[in-house]
């Protein structure tokens, strides 16, 4: 060892890393110790690291990225609905099915809850209604919350529950949606849900524990070593958080956002009388935002729009408060030294949100305030202008603009559309984007948001040309935006979000160069090994074949077959996963995907039928990547 030099605990070499410094440079070995990166550079510079009990690891010329940051998304929430009907995207007739098994279990009365609809991805696009409900349990209040969380689909024992009937006043934020007839129809938006889900039995104290760690596991699966927490109440911050961390079974970095709904009340006053925090449990947890929502969804109708929905005439949405209250509950936030991150979607709520900040500014300037906008979503191009040059954050999800384009222009219209999701205009005006899904509104897997941020596609791969092109990012500028950059709006960025010496030693294996596999592959990625702090926090089990459709790994009833150059599948199971045809045709099969046929030998092993998977992808026409190091076959689009 060179004079002067301390073993590292660690070394990783001969790799591909990608450190996300100012340059962007590529070194190919680090070393670690305590919790921090002592060497970042080339392998003869690492050996000065290498002591008798350092642990060295061969990286094999893999990739390595920084731990990737989760900008903004609901981990608890994420970890709860692990535990309700998961509705995710899912068609209605399995929604309702779902519903049904679960009032056939459930004692009369007791409430059936599910999250993750989305009415815009079923045959018929129309809002549910409550007698949907009504028919599958007639017994039981039943409570669905839309993909958004701006939405909630109940039926009428809920509606009777909660004393709501078609008179029922419409509150400040929110929506009790009616039929032609002027019914209740069965969906609530906003606030006006509060009276119905303040009903709902709260998840214990263990369920809410074990719901966080659950939803730790999921994120350093992907390789997110720090995640923002989008709105946390003074119960689940002591409660739930503190002793987590306290016990050591909390290794996530959390960035919360303390929830603010009013000027008085416990969260209030928890910003009157507690400073702002960073760095607890050893850099683990920061407590130093505030989160208010100014709207609603775009999905819902519920965004505030400086005018009339180009597909609901008459209607602009909901504020969630007026200027004066809103003014009131920035003022609190900022006056107590806490950082906004506020949801705003809708140009109104941008708007308004802008003109609170620009006067509590104005006010009291803060030389380094960084305010943020969660999700900035539809802006006028001048509002645009105004925030970058107030410094102003942007916070937005890349898979919202490509789960959005299925209504949005329906929504707003060509013209209003030009300040909507127009990340290459916001960077271009000098702005960074902290980027993130809004999980569980949207898969939280990291690698779809990197994939959305550069093609613009969903991962169907549709449109061809990606929707609005123009406002792509760049692969550098979409990692940036999920690592140097949210640490920058965290106030972290000395600590965190590039591979550099001094910064923690949070980092993630992946399987593929993400910097020049094919595009369409990107969204398929998977993180081998998760670093946190030095301590490896997951490593993935490569002992069964991956199979990746459209971003989603395929499920399968029977185990693969494994052979030299070929993986072979259960037929029916693939058949089902792919939503494809088959037919015999003689000793081989018939499959046939959108107007595409392959015909295909298959293996019979007890007394299940096999395909080979190269044979029958490419032979419907699709590109088919096999990544050794996971053991991970991508399917690409149409070839």
């Amino acid at each position: 060892m060179a004079a002067g030099t301390q073993a590292a605990d660690s070394v990783y070499r001969n790799g591909k890393i990608y450190t996300v410094d100012e340059e962007f440079s590529i070194a190919t070995a680090l070393a670690i110790q305590g919790d921090r990166l002592v060497y970042v550079g080339d392998e003869a510079g690492v050996e000065a690291y290498i002591g008798a009990n350092t642990k060295v690891v061969d990286l094999g010329g893999k990739t390595v990225i920084p731990g990737l940051i989760e900008g903004h998304m609901h981990i608890n929430g994420l970890g709860e609905d692990m535990l309700v009907i998961d509705a995710f995207w899912k068609p209605k007739d399995v929604i309702l099915a779902a519903v049904k098994a679960e009032a056939e279990k459930a004692q009369p009365g007791e409430w059936i809850q599910g999250s993750g609809w989305l009415n815009t991805v079923w045959e018929n696009t129309d809002y549910p209604t409550k007698e949907d409900l009504d028919a599958v349990a007639p017994n039981n209040p039943v409570y669905l919350s839309r993909a958004d969380g701006h939405m909630c689909w109940v039926n009428s024992m809920a509606f009777e529950l909660a004393g709501i009937t078609k008179d029922t006043p419409n509150p400040q934020g929110g929506e009790y949606l009616k039929t032609d007839s002027g019914e209740l129809l069965g969906c609530v938006t906003d606030t006006a849900m509060y009276p119905i889900s303040g009903l709902i039995p709260d998840f214990t104290i263990q369920q809410k524990k074990d719901a966080l760690l659950m939803a730790q596991e999921q994120l350093f699966s992907y390789g997110l070593t720090s995640a923002m927490n989008a709105g946390t109440s003074v119960e689940y911050l002591n409660e739930v958080y503190r002793p987590l961390y306290e016990s050591g079974q909390l290794k996530l970095r959390s960035y919360l956002l303390m929830s603010l709904s009013s000027t008085e009340g416990e969260q209030a006053d928890y910003l009157r009388t507690t400073a702002p925090q960073g760095g607890l449990y050893n850099n683990h947890m920061d407590v130093r935002a505030v989160k208010l929502f100014s709207d609603g969804s775009l999905g819902a109708r519920s965004a505030a729009m400086l005018e009339d929905y180009s597909d609901r005439a008459g209607h602009t949405g909901n504020n969630r408060y007026t200027d004066d209250e809103m003014y009131a509950l920035v003022k609190l936030a900022y006056e107590n030294g806490y950082q906004m991150g506020s949801h705003a979607i809708g140009d109104a709520a941008n708007h308004q949100l802008l003109d609170c900040y620009e006067k509590v500014l104005a006010e009291n300037p803060r030389e380094d305030h960084r305010l943020r906008i969660e999700h900035f979503q539809i802006l006028t191009l001048d509002d645009i202008q105004r925030a970058i040059n107030m410094g102003v954050l942007p916070s937005m999800q890349t898979t919202h603009a490509t789960s959005d384009m299925l209504m949005a222009e329906d929504r707003i219209g060509t013209e209003r559309i030009k300040g909507a999701y127009a990340w290459r205009t916001i960077i271009d005006s000098g702005s960074i984007i902290i980027n993130g899904t809004d999980a569980p509104v949207e898969l939280v897997n990291p690698y779809h948001s990197l994939y959305a941020a550069v093609t613009r596609k969903s991962r169907l791969g549709e449109p061809p040309e990606g929707w609005h092109p123009e406002q792509c990012m760049t692969r550098e500028e979409a990692l940036r935006s999920y690592t140097n950059w949210p640490a920058y709006g965290e106030f972290n960025e000395d600590l965190k979000g590039s591979l550099e010496v001094g910064k923690l030693a949070d980092f993630v294996v992946i399987d593929r160069d993400y910097m020049t596999c094919p595009e369409e592959d990107i969204k398929d990625i998977q993180a081998l090994l998760t670093v946190s702090g030095g301590e490896v926090v997951y490593q993935k089990d490569t002992s069964v074949p991956t199979i990746m459709w459209n971003g989603l790994p395929l499920t399968f009833n029977s185990e693969l077959i494994v052979e030299p150059g070929k993986i072979y599948v259960p037929l029916n199971d693939v058949i089902n996963g792919i939503s494809a045809e088959k037919r015999a045709d003689g000793a081989s099969m018939l499959v046939t995907l959108n107007g595409k046929s392959i015909k295909l030998p298959v293996k019979t092993v007890d007394g299940v039928d096999y395909v080979a998977v190269r044979a029958l992808f490419e032979g419907l026409g699709r590109n088919v990547t096999w990544y050794g190091d996971s053991r991970c076959v991508s399917i690409g689009w149409l070839k």
